[in-house]
């Protein structure tokens, strides 16, 4: 099995990552490394630097993502900025201010930085939905609780484990375990 390093202080990440990385037997080593991260809407700025500045700390092949909604109703927003939103909003007025709104569709996107000291590489997943009118589900993992992925009539968090099947980070690890097969690393 081949280990990769992921930066990630978020126990929800770690988990999801390890469970969709195992099925192509990588294993994830969690880093609990504290990096101050850009605050920027743009999400690839955001990504690379922290993937870099990691990197100059751990010295080893990493990963870093970042995972973001981009609300039709904000033009995109709050994109790169998506953990200070919610931080600020939380559940309840995020759906009161969205999930009512004209316009209630997002998408979220989950974007990978990963860097091995030679290359920087980006993979990127996303999917479409929309902001229900409330809260539905379990809180725990920030803003599941406000996603409903179109076709479905689940949020993520009432999702459960069938979450892992079509989100955005399953969409953007998908893309990463390939490469790293294609460069024979797995």
């Amino acid at each position: 099995m081949f280990e990769i390093r992921f930066l990630s202080g978020n126990k929800f990440k770690i988990e999801e990552a390890s469970t969709i990385l195992k099925r192509v037997s990588v294993s994830v080593i969690p880093i609990n490394e504290k990096i101050e991260e850009l605050q920027t809407a743009d999400t690839h700025n955001l990504v690379k630097d922290k993937a870099l500045k990691a990197f100059q700390l751990i010295g080893r092949p990493l990963f870093v993502e970042h995972t973001g909604l981009y609300l039709s109703h904000m033009n995109g927003l709050p994109g790169g900025l998506t953990q200070i939103f919610w931080d600020t909003l939380q559940a309840e007025r995020f759906t009161q201010l969205f999930g009512s709104a004209a316009d209630n569709s997002v998408i979220a996107k989950t974007l990978i930085g990963f860097v091995d000291g030679r290359k920087f590489e980006f993979f990127e997943g996303s999917i479409k939905g929309s902001v229900p009118v409330a809260p539905r589900g379990n809180r725990d993992f920030q803003w599941d609780c406000v996603f409903v992925p179109d076709g479905y009539a689940q949020t993520f968090a009432e999702m459960g484990d069938q979450k892992n099947e079509i989100s955005m980070r399953r969409r953007a690890l998908d893309q990463f375990s390939e490469y790293l097969e294609n460069r024979g690393k797995v």
